[in-house]
């Protein structure tokens, strides 16, 4: 790919999802779109990319999905899915006790693991009775079908889980695991681009947005941080990736103390989120 194909779909990604590609990443690139040219018949990039420069809809929407960071894992980074199921969804369960309804979502959550990583979480708290929507979304629709389907390699399952969650949770396949069937039934995934509108989502008490951001422009990241404050429930939290905050917009969260990336909410006026 050249330097002058590379840098216009830069451009086109960055409009269309907020991602940033980083200098230098041609020949990585190329690789991961080879899938995309496969499927739309181009022998080379260097065709492909002149089809896309004509307006093929389809065959940009199909590149930007093919170049979303999907890399994940069961349970990723322990401490805080430690720090989720030890103090903060605790806290969101004492709040909604009268209610007894709780609302998450999973925001990138790429194949599905993360979202099942929480799914067994709360199949393991005392939520008889309560009304759990989990909700999961990707840019991706490769990835999201994947994550609804809930079929892992040996591989994929071995990190991040036990025997005993494998056993409890999944079942055996000749080329790997499947998700139970009971499982399957507490998430609901949806392909969602972060740059839309969240009109669909409200009084959120918990959102992962974990390793998203840090892919975004500042001004992608600052337009989703301010939906996100929006989103969230009074007491809600918000979960970032370890490397990332909310800077840009951190008059719109405080960190919850202790619990390093989780953040709540501040009490603002609608016209200053708006702002």
């Amino acid at each position: 790919m050249t330097q002058e194909d590379f840098l216009f779909l830069a451009r086109l990604v960055r409009r269309r999802s907020g991602l940033l590609l980083a200098e230098g990443r041609g020949p990585a690139l190329e690789l991961r779109l080879q899938p995309v040219m496969r499927r739309f018949g181009f022998r080379d990039a260097k065709a492909m990319m002149a089809e896309l420069r004509l307006g093929h809809e389809a065959l940009a929407q199909a590149l930007t999905e093919a170049v979303t960071i999907n890399e994940t894992s069961f349970f990723r980074d322990p401490h805080q899915f430690a720090r989720l199921r030890d103090h903060v969804l605790p806290g969101r369960i004492a709040a909604r006790s009268g209610e007894k309804r709780l609302r998450i979502w999973s925001a990138g959550c790429a194949a599905g693991q993360e979202a099942w990583s929480l799914a067994m979480m709360l199949d393991a708290m005392p939520l008889s009775g309560w009304t759990v929507d989990l909700i999961a979304t990707d840019l991706s629709g490769d990835a999201i079908a994947r994550a609804k389907a809930g079929h892992y390699s040996q591989y994929d399952v071995l990190r991040g889980l036990s025997e005993e969650d494998v056993a409890r949770h999944f079942t055996a396949l000749e080329n790997g695991f499947a998700i139970s069937s009971r499982l399957k039934r507490t998430v609901r995934f949806r392909k969602f681009n972060l740059l839309d509108s969240f009109g669909w989502l409200d009084d959120v008490d918990l959102i992962l947005c974990r390793n998203v951001l840090l892919h975004f422009d500042r001004v992608a990241r600052i337009a989703v941080l301010e939906r996100l404050a929006e989103t969230l429930a009074p007491g809600g939290a918000l979960l970032l990736g370890e490397s990332e905050t909310v800077q840009g917009r951190s008059d719109l969260f405080q960190e919850i103390a202790g619990s390093p990336g989780f953040y709540s909410p501040t009490e603002m006026p609608v016209a200053r989120l708006a702002g």
